[in-house]
């Protein structure tokens, strides 16, 4: 109880406008150093940097989905690298149709990977592509849709523990397997890539990357309110209720489905804006995105960062990935062992993350200044007398 209320006070108003004053920092701060300074300062942030830091920003966005439903509601879904890939395959499949004859083959309707396997129309479920609206609807409207279906049958059959996390884990496994397949229309094991423009800038310009870092940041900020919104109102209060005596919230008359339902949907719709901003910065979406490892991955950050803290996992994933930059750089082939080992010390010994720790030291220093001071008025009142 004494570590959940010093969590609380991390969470508290101060602590979560001071993290939207440094992302907000960041919007403007990291482009500038960009554009401003040369290349030989070492202020200087190189534009490859900022697509890293912009698909960190993603991966943030896409564990700040994750705590929503595991951290909050209490169910570990293993399954939300599909609703990532999805809503990548929609933005993807935007930039495919802006490319029109600028593809290998030059034909103005079909990607190139249809007009090699000798497709002679463009599928049905490739239309109302070409235009941005209707992507952005899809980003969002697929995943909600494959996490209501799943959802509701899941938690309409009280499925909990682990038989959720298995269930979600074999539906991204089963997704995966599908789109491998080159009858499915979306590029099989090679994906969609040799994106040209984005909303008719060249996704390859400097002033792209820089829009696509910045939106990633302000979506980021956006999703980190809308989740705290949630919950800190009454909602939240009966998710954090479910997730510690669910049998509980039921003999009380709670509908306990709906708020697990909501919860799973509006998460998936967070993953799902997470891969579709993913895509166009690191210019391919294949399906190895729904690869359960990666799915498994995103629990590590959210376990490593502090899951039910909202900000603990846009805290762990950007410590896990920028040690998975230095790793698979420096020494590549320990790179899977460090991240086991990470998460089996955070398992043992830091079960609260990153900010649970640093709950704990807080509570500690305040404890021995605390100490410190009684001691001092006491001798004070001793030399008075």
């Amino acid at each position: 109880m004494l570590l959940m209320s010093r969590l609380a006070r991390l969470e508290s108003r101060r602590g979560w406008q001071v993290f939207l004053i440094l992302l907000a920092l960041t919007i403007v701060l990291v482009p500038i150093l960009n554009l401003t300074l040369p290349p030989s300062s070492p202020f200087h942030v190189p534009t490859y940097m900022l697509s890293l830091l912009g698909k960190y920003l993603c991966f943030a966005l896409l564990a700040l989905s994750l705590d929503l439903i595991w951290g909050y509601a209490g169910a570990l879904s293993l399954g939300h690298g599909a609703f990532f890939a999805l809503g990548g395959y929609c933005m993807g499949m935007y930039l495919m149709r802006q490319i029109g004859t600028r593809g290998v083959y030059g034909n103005a309707e079909l990607p190139d990977f249809m007009v090699f396997l000798n497709w002679s129309e463009l599928p049905w479920y490739w239309w109302g592509f070409q235009h941005f609206w209707f992507a952005a609807l899809m980003f969002m409207a697929v995943p909600a849709l494959l996490a209501y279906v799943l959802g509701w049958l899941a938690f309409r059959s009280r499925i909990t523990g682990v038989y959720f996390s298995i269930i979600t884990q074999a539906t991204v496994f089963a997704l995966m397997l599908a789109f491998f397949r080159n009858e499915m229309g979306f590029g099989g094991n090679n994906g969609l890539t040799d994106f040209k423009e984005i909303l008719g800038f060249n996704i390859q310009a400097q002033g792209t990357r820089i829009g696509l870092y910045v939106a990633s940041a302000l979506v980021l900020a956006l999703g980190y309110l809308i989740s705290r919104f949630i919950v800190t109102s009454k909602l939240g209060r009966v998710l954090m209720a479910i997730r510690d005596a669910e049998s509980r919230v039921r003999f009380l008359g709670y509908s306990v489905t709906n708020a697990k339902l909501f919860v799973f949907t509006v998460s998936a719709i967070l993953a799902g804006i997470a891969g579709a901003l993913y895509v166009p910065q690191v210019g391919i979406i294949n399906p190895s995105e729904m690869s359960p490892s990666n799915s498994i991955e995103i629990a590590v950050w959210v376990a490593v960062g502090g899951r039910g803290t909202l900000f603990g996992a846009i805290i762990g994933a950007f410590a896990v990935n920028g040690a998975k930059s230095f790793f698979t750089g420096a020494a590549p082939e320990f790179w899977l062992f460090f991240l086991g080992a990470l998460f089996i010390v955070c398992t043992l010994f830091l079960p609260q993350g990153i900010i649970g720790f640093a709950a704990q030291m807080r509570g500690r220093f305040s404890n021995k200044t605390t100490l410190v001071t009684e001691e001092v008025g006491n001798a004070a009142s001793k030399h008075r007398a």
